[in-house]
């Protein structure tokens, strides 16, 4: 077994990755079979290291103390001295060109320690089509020995086929810092009266020229057919000859579609669910930096919160409540979720206008309607409440859930069926473990781009608490009335179709996972692209 160089806790120089530059960082491990060093950096970053990569302390203060690589100021002042102490004189002629020189030889020194003499400042990336990478790390000092560059005055920005590299800084005199905070606070007020320029990376959160979705005509439309798509599916499914190219049904009488009681009921599930996630159980995470290097906390306890739902639903069925009327209900209940959404999303807008600029979207535009639907505060929240990480995983993905087993109870009632069929057992196991498998991962949620990029509007809010409860048990609430007999041959292969299917899903989500937390990960080195 090959010997350790670096001990644990020691304190030495690491390499950041991707670059030529050394910062001081403790050795947290050393893992003996990859032979890599957990490393921590001055601002809390944790990466893994080769040996090569890290240096002793020591190393770094025999090169300050030898001449070829000692400070032009020291330098110059141990030749004024040696000037000094000098007994004779040079002739006149000679002092001239000596003293010519020497000045040439002064300003070029000057050059270059005011190029070396650099700060680090965070940079808003765009690597991936329009998702934001932001890395807020800020090391507090660069080695003097560091390659300098030719022009002093030079900015380094990242173009987006440059993206890939880590190591994501802008290099800037000292001397220019002052000058530089006025360009980026005039950048800044130029963006609040209009967007900024395509391309342009700035450290404060950027508002967008490029718009998604069509711009505003297309999330105009998208607000208004989504709704009228759900409506539309609902309605289908519930016809005793479904078909989607068929006329769509007459609509029905308005007190068909609203009723109070199942408004209340929603709300109510909704609320239970908000308890369950202030409940003080499960492991605190903190997210991804944000722009101001602020990292928010998240507690993950989203799988508790999946026990006491289904304890709570299988105690209703034993005292004989009756999950029937959800079933009957089905449309009214995904019209008061609509509802809910919109009258959040009103709530949301209003609240963003509030909030401070860094807390704001990277994918906010300034328009009102555009940001309406995108969402323009980036972390809403209500105290320690984090409302867009609430709604991802809980009231949707956990009543999609209840919604299934609703649809399975309803079908052996219909049906007058004494067990359910084996095709609605085969969709409400595939996907339970969906949403298991979404809430085991729960962390992993934090460096998705729901939560890093996309604000919270309409479009999460629409998403996460109509769309996935109410389009993706559109297969249990089609086979109530039509039931499909499978065999078990065919059920073989489609269990083994789905558990391979499962297999990539989770593997690949993963790896991006993995990849987003430290894109320098050894791990993911093999990978050509990603």
């Amino acid at each position: 077994m090959p010997s350790r160089k670096f001990a644990e806790g020691e304190v030495v120089r690491g390499r950041w990755p991707g670059s030529s530059l050394y910062y001081e960082v403790e050795i947290l491990s050393h893992d003996n079979k990859s032979q890599l060093y957990t490393v921590k950096y001055k601002d809390g970053t944790e990466l893994e290291l080769k040996e090569s990569d890290i240096k002793p302390l020591k190393s770094f203060k025999q090169r300050k103390s030898g001449s070829t690589s000692s400070s032009p100021s020291r330098r110059r002042g141990s030749r004024s001295r040696s000037r000094s102490r000098s007994p004779g004189r040079a002739p006149k002629g000679s002092r001239r060109s000596v003293s010519a020189s020497h000045q040439a030889d002064f300003k070029e020194k000057e050059m270059r320690r005011e190029i070396l003499q650099v700060k680090l400042t965070p940079l808003v990336l765009k690597p991936f089509g329009n998702s934001v990478a932001v890395y807020n790390g800020e090391p507090e000092h660069v080695e003097k020995n560091a390659t300098p560059h030719k022009n002093k005055q030079e900015r380094v920005i990242l173009s987006a086929e440059d993206s890939y590299i880590t190591t994501q800084y802008s290099l800037r005199p000292r001397r220019e810092e002052v000058k530089a905070k006025e360009i980026e606070s005039e950048e800044q007020n130029l963006v609040t009266k209009g967007p900024s320029p395509l391309g342009t990376f700035q450290v404060s959160t950027p508002q967008r020229k490029d718009l998604e979705f069509g711009g505003i005509p297309g999330v105009s439309f998208i607000m208004l057919g989504l709704p009228a798509c759900v409506l539309l599916l609902l309605l289908q499914c519930g016809q005793k000859d479904p078909r989607l190219l068929s006329l769509p049904p007459p609509l029905p009488a308005l007190h068909e579609l609203w009723e109070t009681s199942v408004c209340g009921l929603y709300l109510l599930w909704f609320f239970v669910q908000a308890l369950f996630y202030l409940l003080p159980v499960g492991k605190v995470v903190e997210g991804t930096p944000l722009v101001d290097g602020r990292r928010l906390k998240y507690r993950l306890n989203g799988l508790y919160a999946l026990i006491l739902t289904s304890a709570a639903v299988g105690t209703a069925v034993f005292w004989g409540i009756e999950l029937h009327y959800l079933y009957t209900h089905f449309l009214q209940l995904a019209l008061a979720a609509t509802g809910f959404s919109v009258v959040l999303s009103v709530y949301l807008y209003v609240h963003s206008l509030k909030a401070p600029r860094d807390e704001l979207s990277p994918a906010s535009s300034g328009n009102a309607i555009y940001d309406f639907f995108i969402g323009r505060e980036l972390n809403p929240r209500l105290g320690a409440f984090d409302l867009k990480f609430f709604c991802e995983l809980r009231p949707g993905l956990i009543g999609w859930v209840v919604i299934n087993l609703v649809m399975l109870l309803a079908e052996m009632k219909i049906q007058e069926r004494s067990a359910p069929s084996l095709a609605m057992i085969l969709v409400n196991i595939f996907q339970l473990l969906y949403v298991v498998d979404a809430l085991w991962n729960e962390e992993a949620l934090l460096t998705t781009m729901d939560i890093i990029h996309d604000g919270f509007g309409f479009m999460l809010a629409f998403g996460d608490l109509v769309w996935v409860p109410f389009t993706y048990s559109l297969q249990a609430f089609y086979l109530v009335n039509h039931p499909h007999e499978l065999s078990w041959p065919l059920a073989s292969v489609i269990i083994a179709l789905k558990l391979c299917g499962y297999v990539i899903f989770r593997c690949a989500n993963s790896q991006k996972n993995a990849f987003r937390k430290n894109p320098s990960d050894p791990k993911l080195a093999r990978f050509v692209f990603i």
